[in-house]
């Protein structure tokens, strides 16, 4: 059976419903974070590194990567469950990466919920390592 065709686009303000769809059977959404404002937000700083990727005009993935001059991002990288292992993210992640490199990123940093071992065994076998980090953060 032939995958169909896999584009990647940048977000446009009419895929919101479909993308948050899309987060929310990848369960991304929690209720600390309002989806429809974490797409406002996104489409003021950056909008160009908000990608989906289509498959028959559907969006079945997305990826929101940011850069601030010293690392980069990744947010809500999701693939659609009934499309994942067909190597759809891992596209994701290189379009993210190509346009990060271009900017001068020289590091991505994302996190990942601790208990998500499926997502961290992804992640790694991309080349991404856990950082002796802790991550700190206070809701604004």
């Amino acid at each position: 059976m032939n995958m169909p065709q896999f584009q990647i686009r940048a977000f446009q303000p009419e895929d919101e419903a479909e993308v948050i769809a899309l987060w929310r059977s990848s369960k991304l959404v929690v209720p600390q974070n309002d989806p429809h404002k974490d797409i406002q937000a996104k489409l003021k700083v950056q909008p160009d590194l908000f990608l989906v990727g289509l498959q028959e005009r559907r969006i079945v993935a997305t990826v929101m990567a940011g850069y601030e001059g010293h690392r980069g991002w990744i947010n809500y990288l999701a693939v659609d469950p009934e499309r994942r292992r067909l190597g759809l993210g891992r596209r994701m992640m290189s379009a993210a990466q190509i346009r990060l490199e271009e900017m001068g990123c020289p590091k991505i940093n994302l996190q990942v919920r601790a208990g998500n071992r499926e997502v961290i065994a992804f992640y790694e076998a991309l080349g991404f390592k856990q950082d002796e980090v802790i991550s700190l953060g206070k809701r604004l």
